[in-house]
């Protein structure tokens, strides 16, 4: 029996079965002019292929019935161009699949479009009607797809087609085509920005900051900082714009919460009232399990007490807190959810939030000192994160945790990581050098380390025998303790840092150790082997010795610096040695070089000039919550001078007085019925009622937002007397619907709203009937009440009688039941057109309110 090769059911290469073969190939994988022997009809056109294949199966598409065939067959193009196939011959008939109303076609078909148009922009522009007409189809979704695949052409030839949907789009009905169109802003930013600049783009992304769904305000809110974010001086801030966000940002995701704490930095206060209150706005943030979050806070907080805090030179009460002193009160608030963080989070979460306690450790000393135990080093914490634990729990030593953490790290001085045993022995020479351990400490440390100058580990000596010289010179009287084991120490050590801090010590304090000489000579001996840096310490400290005990020292000097003079292996210690030896040689009075050589070297600071790096931190305070605190450098050392943002605050100048009294953040959630009635403020505000007044005269301040006056903070006066309250009056046969005040409420803004927050009561009411009962005695109703376990809630509503205009309040109020106290929001329709008389009523309201409910 014959078999043939290869099999009839093989595939052959190149053909409808191996789609591996690149389009146009010939079958077989032979050239594609043909040969003796071969059949021509191969390398025709009408050869069957993966393009050819897919375009038969295209061309059969519209009467296809089978809703899941057709998607299989879009399935295969869009893997065929995944794969690098070149399918741009199916133009023609992927445009004719358009129509269709599955919405998982059209994707994959728009996907198709999007990919070739920029390789072959002749076929994208004749797809150019299709979805411009899409952009306006009934379905938001189609709307939405149409306009991100005609954005994502990127054809500056597409721009005259594109800006129309685009603008079109920002006014749609549905959140998801206006999430889109933002979108398509950005893009088109970066196609054309002149065209964009001509549109006014800017000013539209600026408007749908206003926008009722919060998804299309955080992703607008996102792309304005894209856009700006190069470009001096960035994102425009004025107080409308931050304080609309900071009042929707709990609406926000946690990269929107992020996008929001990231401009409160560069936000200045109106003044002390307004500062607290942003503070008390963001308190809830520190609750939250994100880091990011919550060292974004951080920063704000320490922002606003730079901004707010007294300081040298200003004009304020003699009690108000000082800059320093708001930033101790900021470190103990974020103590506790930083500490937590740190122990709960992942290795690299909590190297990062090691290096930001550290900085703030540096910045407030003493604020975490009682939560010491948790920077202890654990056996499972990583290498780098055991090092980062040790340095800072040397700032964490005081007369009451030293003894616990000076026994934490005597435990970590044997360790098998020598740069964690080097690490241990230096922060406690730090604790000793500091003196921060109390009375007792540094003698107690000083004994520890003469301990470990007798341990046969090389590195712990020589660390020991460092630390030890830099503390007898800032604690001379401790020479006594540490003198004895000087001499034998020297014959054990073998680091050269080590040895010369030995050498050091016995010619600083050679007077009072009987050996020193005899310890100097052997070394002596022993010149040639020894390093630049041990003999230039063993020169001077015999040089200072021979003062002291001149017999012992004249010929090892002679010999040492006959040595040095002769030594041409480093130049500073040859002219040191010449130094010595023609001073001593030429001076005809010896105390006179005595006095020269034998000046006491004690230290009168904790450390040396080149160790001082508080301008370093200081700069790193304004870098907080950037890589500049992981690095510990400025951004310029590795951030290319071009990329780097510098940091803006606006406005440069508020339309309010620094003395001003402001009208608080808006509670968030007053935007609908719904929140306020089932939900809880974020906001916890405390100390007195802030006094609300008329606006100021208008000033050249932008609003961005279109909110009007800026001014949301007044000077008012103190008291209100009884015959104001008679041009307020009130009908009483008023009666609104749940949906007209609802649609009432939602229709003006919430910075047109009067919030007056905290306004003390004699006593709490015993039920909402007895409020509502007071109130109605004075034509003001209630529409919905509740009582919850801290607080009772009511939305209230009133009209003005028709001849003093006939305008409607709509109020919102809340009675917190210990302290006893009232928060109001007031938003008026109709009546007086002057905004000035409006806000005189709603101020003559509020005394109402006051009387009716017996409010101080």
């Amino acid at each position: 029996m014959t078999t043939q090769y290869p099999p009839s059911n093989m595939p052959v290469p190149g053909g409808p079965g191996m789609p591996g073969d690149p389009p146009g190939s010939a079958p077989g994988g032979g050239p594609p002019g043909g040969g003796p022997g071969r059949d021509d009809s191969y390398f025709t056109e009408s050869r069957k292929g993966e393009v050819n294949e897919l375009r038969q199966l295209l061309r059969t598409f519209g009467t296809e019935r089978d809703k899941q065939r057709k998607r299989d067959i879009m399935k295969k193009v869009i893997a065929y161009m995944t794969l690098g196939i070149d399918v741009s011959r199916l133009f023609t008939e992927m445009m004719l699949a358009i129509e269709t109303r599955d919405l998982v076609i059209k994707k994959m078909v728009y996907l198709f479009l999007c990919n070739y148009a920029e390789t072959h922009p002749d076929l994208a522009q004749m797809c150019t009607n299709t979805l411009v007409k899409d952009s306006g189809n009934e379905d938001p979704m189609v709307r939405g797809l149409a306009l991100r695949a005609l954005c994502s052409l990127r054809l500056p030839q597409m721009i005259e087609y594109t800006s129309e949907p685009l603008r079109r789009s920002l006014q749609d009905g549905h959140a998801y085509v206006r999430k889109t169109g933002v979108m398509g802003i950005l893009k088109m930013y970066h196609l054309n920005k002149e065209e964009f600049d001509k549109a006014a783009f800017n000013d539209i992304l600026y408007d749908m900051l206003r926008d009722p769904d919060s998804s299309v305000v955080r992703t607008d809110f996102c792309r304005i900082c894209q856009l700006f974010y190069a470009d001096l001086p960035g994102m425009a801030l004025n107080r409308a714009v931050m304080l609309h966000l900071l009042n929707r940002i709990h609406e926000f995701s946690e990269f929107g919460i992020l996008s929001v704490l990231d401009l409160v930095p560069r936000y200045i206060p109106a003044n002390d009232e307004e500062g607290y209150q942003i503070m008390n706005l963001l308190d809830p943030v520190l609750r939250t399990a994100n880091a990011g979050a919550v060292v974004a806070t951080i920063r704000a907080f320490l922002s606003i007490s730079d901004a707010i805090g007294k300081r040298p030179g200003d004009h304020r009460e003699e009690d108000s807190p000082t800059t320093d002193d708001m930033k101790r009160q900021v470190c103990v608030r974020i103590k506790a959810p930083l500490v937590t963080l740190i122990a709960s989070g992942s290795n690299e979460l909590t190297y990062v939030l090691l290096k930001y306690a550290d900085q703030l450790i540096d910045l407030c000393p003493g604020i975490f000192d009682d939560e010491y135990r948790q920077f202890y080093v654990r056996y499972s914490d990583p290498t780098h994160i055991k090092h980062s634990k040790v340095r800072i729990l040397a700032k964490l030593a005081n007369p009451d945790t030293a003894p616990d953490i000076v026994a934490e790290l005597g435990e970590l001085v044997a360790d098998v990581d020598e740069t964690m045993g080097r690490l241990a022995v230096r922060s406690m020479g730090v604790i000793a050098l500091h003196d921060s351990g109390g009375q007792g400490a540094v003698e107690s440390i000083a004994r520890r380390l003469m301990e470990m100058l007798d341990l046969c580990i090389s590195h712990v000596s020589s660390e020991a025998a460092t630390a030890l010289a830099s503390l007898v010179r800032r604690h001379p009287s401790i020479i006594a303790v540490v003198s004895a084991p000087l001499p034998r120490a020297l014959r054990y050590i073998t680091e050269p840092t080590g040895k010369a801090s030995v050498i050091f010590l016995l010619g600083e304090y050679g007077e009072s150790i009987d050996e020193a000489p005899y310890a100097l000579e052997k070394v002596i001996d022993s010149y040639e082997s020894m390093t630049d840096t041990v003999k230039t310490a063993l020169l001077a400290a015999t040089v200072k010795l021979f003062f002291q005990r001149p017999p012992e020292l004249q010929q090892m000097l002679g010999r040492l610096l006959k040595k040095a003079t002769e030594d041409v292996s480093s130049q500073d210690l040859h002219d040191r040695a010449l130094f010595y030896y023609r001073l001593l040689r030429s001076s005809p009075e010896p105390n006179v070089v005595k006095n020269i050589i034998s000046e006491p070297m004690n230290m009168s600071t904790d450390q040396f000039a080149e160790e001082d790096d508080s301008e370093l931190r200081a700069a790193l305070m304004n870098e907080f919550n950037t890589l500049c605190t992981v690095y510990r450098c400025k951004p310029e050392n590795f951030v290319e001078e071009e990329n780097i943002c510098a940091f803006v605050k606006m406005p440069k100048e508020h339309p309010l007085p620094r003395e001003a009294a402001v009208a608080p953040v808006v509670v968030p959630g007053v935007n609908t019925i719904t929140d306020q009635l089932g939900g809880a403020s974020m906001t916890n505000p405390t100390g007195p009622a802030p006094v609300v007044g008329p606006a100021p005269a208008p000033t050249g301040e932008v609003d961005l937002l279109g909110f009007g006056d800026d001014s949301l903070a007044q000077s008012a006066p103190s008291q209100y007397s009884v015959n104001s309250l008679q041009s307020l009056s009130l009908k009483s046969d008023v009666s609104l619907t749940g949906e007209i005040f609802e649609s009432k409420w939602g229709t003006l803004p919430d910075t047109d709203a009067m919030v007056i927050s905290a306004l003390p009561m004699r006593s709490a009411p015993l039920s909402t009937d007895s409020v509502e009962t007071a109130l109605s005695a004075f034509n003001v109703f209630t529409m919905a009440s509740g009582e919850l376990p801290t607080e009772f809630k009511f939305f209230l509503y009133g009209q003005e009688d028709d001849a003093f205009g006939g305008g409607y309040f709509l109020i919102q109020a809340i009675l917190a039941k210990t302290p006893p106290s009232m928060t109001l929001t007031i938003k008026t329709i109709g009546g007086d057109v002057d905004p000035n008389k409006k806000k005189e009523k709603m101020y003559q309201l509020v005394e109402l309110l006051k009387s009716a409910l017996d409010v101080e």
